[in-house]
């Protein structure tokens, strides 16, 4: 009897994107990128250059308050401010993030050949996720605010997620933490408003992660193809509440309370934003229409990635 190998046994498999695309040719093309194109952000960044009077630390527009009543009451010193502590707070939940993302990277090659292409890229982007984590941390000292931790609710279900979560359902929240951010930080790294430390940061994240969106996106679209109907169910069902999570998570209202604005009315405010749903929408259609396409928004899933905020 002759046994298939992996590539055989998935030959022709397609979905509505059109053919599965061979995980180790993909792993090699981002192995090789990965050799080009990465950053070592201590050396590649002037972290002792004194920020310029006057810049943003992210973009206005970005700026959760943008628009809303509060907002146009503040006086442009404060919006800076504002932005300023904002940036720490996403740097903030990056690191968070990152180590999930870390932690789950690991379990998923656990037991795969180490000397696959494909292991080797997962090593490649963990180490880039440390990297990462530790840039946005030098950056949360640098800009001089405190560090934001998420809520111990929100601790405690990210500990949660890491035990439960199927593979597909790793790979579905690795998409949704990684493409929102990397929608603004496009918009950021180019903006000459801002200040040129953000701006080096978010141009060597977004650059990095672009390999990591590759990379998951391949695997989540060969998981919902070929993991069992239970799990892709589960993981319909727990992406929509990751992303429940993820959008309450996205700004930190202590935030608020430390640039001296009523923490409560700013966060009500916030909510009522539709300029703030707008951003949110826009910054999330990519991955949504993506997920929609390889039908991970279905039925329960769906209507949790709506109340979440994402999703139109």
């Amino acid at each position: 009897m002759t046994t298939l190998s992996e590539a055989d046994a998935l030959a022709g498999l397609r979905d509505a994107l059109g053919l599965l695309k061979d995980r180790e040719q993909v792993a090699q093309r981002l192995l090789d990128s990965s050799a080009k194109h990465s950053f070592d952000p201590d050396e590649e960044l002037d972290w002792d250059a004194p920020f310029e009077e006057g810049k943003w630390f992210w973009p206005p527009e970005l700026v959760s308050l943008y628009g809303t009543p509060m907002w146009k009451r503040m006086s442009e010193e404060q919006r800076i401010l504002l932005s300023r502590h904002e940036a720490a707070a996403l740097a903030s939940l990056g690191i968070w993030f990152e180590l999930i993302l870390m932690q789950l990277l690991v379990r998923h090659i656990y037991d795969k050949a180490a000397t696959s292409a494909h292991v080797r890229y997962a090593l490649t982007e963990i180490e880039d996720e440390c990297r990462h984590s530790k840039m946005f941390a030098r950056l949360i000292t640098r800009g001089g605010t405190p560090w934001y931790p998420v809520s111990r609710v929100h601790q405690n279900l990210g500990r949660l997620f890491k035990t439960v979560s199927t593979t597909p359902g790793s790979f579905t929240a690795t998409l949704l933490g990684e493409e929102v951010l990397d929608w603004m930080q496009r918009l950021t790294f180019p903006d000459e408003r801002v200040q040129p430390l953000i701006r080096g940061v978010t141009r060597i994240h977004v650059v990095e992660e672009a390999r990591h969106v590759r990379y998951a996106r391949e695997e989540l679209r060969r998981q919902m193809l070929t993991a069992p109907k239970w799990s892709r169910e589960f993981t319909r069902v727990t992406s929509g509440e990751f992303a429940r999570v993820f959008s309450v998570a996205f700004v930190n209202p202590e935030v608020y309370t430390n640039v001296g604005l009523d923490k409560r009315a700013a966060v009500a405010q916030v909510r009522a934003s539709g300029h703030r749903r707008d951003v949110m929408q826009q910054g999330a259609k990519r991955l949504t229409d993506f997920l929609d396409d390889i039908g991970v928004l279905r039925g329960v899933g769906r209507r949790l990635w709506r109340s979440s905020g994402l999703l139109a």
